[in-house]
C-alpha cells in the first residue's frame, strides 16, 4: 500500500539546506516511516543557484519567493533553512497557512520573536520542530537514556564548550550570503545564539531547565567592512561568550563558546557529574560516550569508553553492523525520521516551545553580559 506523502517546501540552499535535504532523502531508506517525504519545491532569491540545488537534490520545482512556496496547495511542510532574520516571518506565515513548520536554530533572534512563533504554530495547531540535531547523535541520546534511568543519581555539575577559530582575521568582512553570521541584524547575536544555543538545548534536554545565569561576552574585533554596504561598520555580535548557570534541579553549569580558539574548528564537548556516575562526550569522537561509574569495584574502577554502535543503542539498529560508525549528517536523518513518525502520535521534540526556552536563556546570557548581574533565564 502506498504511503501518504509528506510534500516538503525548502527555504534556503546553503549548508543547512543540504543537511535537511539529505536527511529527508535518506530517512526512508533506513527507517520505516509513516509517511513518504517528497522534495517538492525549493525557494531562494538566487534562482540560478536554486535550480542547480534542485537538480542535485531532486526537488521538483523552484520558487524565487518563499511566499509563493507557502501559497502552493502541493506543499505540506515548510522547512526553514535560511538566515535567522527571516525565521520569524516565514514561520508565522506558514503556520497561518496551515503548513507544518520545521526551522533551523536558533528559532528566533530573540525570545520575543520566538514567543510569537510559538503562539502562531499553537494557534494554527500545526506540527513544528527545530533542528537541534545534536540530541540525535546516538551517543548523546544514550546519555539521555542513562540519566533518565537514574544511573547518575543526583546531578551536581554540567559543563559544556563549543570552540571554533574561523573569525580571528581582522580583515574578514561581515554580512552578505557567506558571512551573515557576523551581521547582528541578520544573526541576532554571535556565538551565544549560534554555538551556545546548541549547548543550552542539549543541557536542558539532559539536565532540565536553567533558572538563572551570569555571563561575560566579548567582541574582539570592533569594526569590520560590510559586504553589502561597502563601509566599515561596528561589529554587533559577540565573538566569545561564557556563563555560569543554576539549573532548576539545583545543579551548577559552566558554558563557554568562542570563534577565537585557534586550532579548534568545531570542538563541542559536555560533561555531567552526578552522585553515582559521570558522563562525557566529544563531537570529535561522536560515536563514543565516556562514563565513570562509582559502583565499579576494585582496581578496575575508572572511566570507560562506550562505543555506541551496537544494534541496541539508539538509532543504530537501522544502520550498519556493530562497530561501524555513522556521523554528523545522520543526526539530521534521525530528526527527520522522528518528526515524520511523530505526526500521527506524540510530537517529536524539540518543538518551537522547547526552542523558545533556549532563546530565553540566550537572551539572559546576552543581557547579563551587559549588566554584569545574575539574570532570570526561565
Amino acid at each position: 500500500m502506498a504511503k501518504e506523502k509528506l510534500r516538503i517546501g525548502m527555504v534556503g540552499y546553503g549548508f543547512m539546506g543540504r543537511t535537511h535535504s539529505n536527511a529527508f532523502s535518506q530517512a526512508p531508506k533506513f527507517f520505516d516511516l509513516d509517511r513518504e517525504p517528497v522534495l517538492t519545491a525549493i525557494a531562494a532569491r538566487n534562482t540560478e543557484r536554486a535550480e542547480e540545488f534542485a537538480s542535485n537534490w531532486g526537488y521538483g520545482s523552484v520558487e524565487s519567493d518563499w511566499r509563493a512556496l507557502i501559497d502552493r496547495d502541493d506543499i505540506d511542510l515548510i522547512d526553514i533553512a535560511a538566515p535567522n532574520n527571516v525565521h520569524h516571518e516565514i514561520a508565522i506565515a506558514a503556520a497561518e497557512a496551515g503548513k507544518m513548520v520545521m526551522c533551523e536554530k536558533p528559532l528566533g533572534r530573540t525570545a520575543a520573536e520566538s514567543s510569537e512563533m510559538v503562539a502562531a504554530v499553537e494557534k494554527a495547531g500545526v506540527s513544528n520542530m527545530v533542528w537541534y540535531n545534536y540530541r540525535r547523535i546516538p551517543a548523546v541520546t544514550h546519555a539521555k537514556h542513562l540519566i533518565d534511568a537514574g544511573k547518575l543519581g543526583r546531578i551536581f555539575h554540567y559543563r559544556a564548550q563549543f570552540l571554533q577559530d574561523w573569525t580571528i582575521a581582522e580583515d574578514l568582512p561581515q554580512g552578505g550570503e557567506a558571512l551573515w553570521r557576523l551581521d547582528v541584524d541578520v544573526a541576532g547575536s554571535g556565538v551565544t545564539g549560534d554555538l551556545l544555543a546548541h549547548c543550552i538545548d542539549t543541557a536542558m534536554w539532559l539536565n532540565g531547565g536553567i533558572d538563572t545565569v551570569t555571563a561575560m561576552t566579548e567582541t574582539f574585533v570592533k569594526e569590520r567592512p560590510h559586504n553589502i554596504t561597502g563601509k566599515v561598520e561596528p561589529v554587533g555580535i559577540d565573538d566569545a561568550s561564557a556563563f555560569m548557570a543554576r539549573f532548576g534541579n539545583g545543579s551548577l553549569g559552566l558554558f563557554e563558546a568562542t570563534r577565537y580558539a585557534r586550532g579548534h574548528k568545531a570542538l563541542y564537548t559536555f560533561e555531567i557529574n552526578g552522585e553515582n556516575a559521570s558522563l562525557a562526550w566529544d563531537l570529535h569522537d561522536l560515536t563514543r560516550l565516556s562514563m565513570f561509574d562509582h559502583s565499579d569495584e576494585g582496581t578496575e574502577r575508572g572511566w570507560r569508553s562506550i562505543h555506541v554502535t551496537d544494534g541496541e543503542h539508539p538509532y543504530m539498529g537501522n544502520w550498519w553492523v556493530p562497530g561501524l560508525h555513522i556521523g554528523y549528517a545522520e543526526s539530521f536523518v534521525h530528526q527527520a525520521a522522528d518528526f515524520i513518525n511523530g505526526l500521527d502520535g506524540t510530537a517529536a521534540a524539540p518543538t518551537f516551545a522547547d526552542a523558545h526556552q533556549t532563546d530565553l536563556v540566550t537572551d539572559a546570557v546576552l543581557k547579563s553580559g551587559k549588566t554584569g548581574q545574575w539574570e532570570n533565564a526561565s
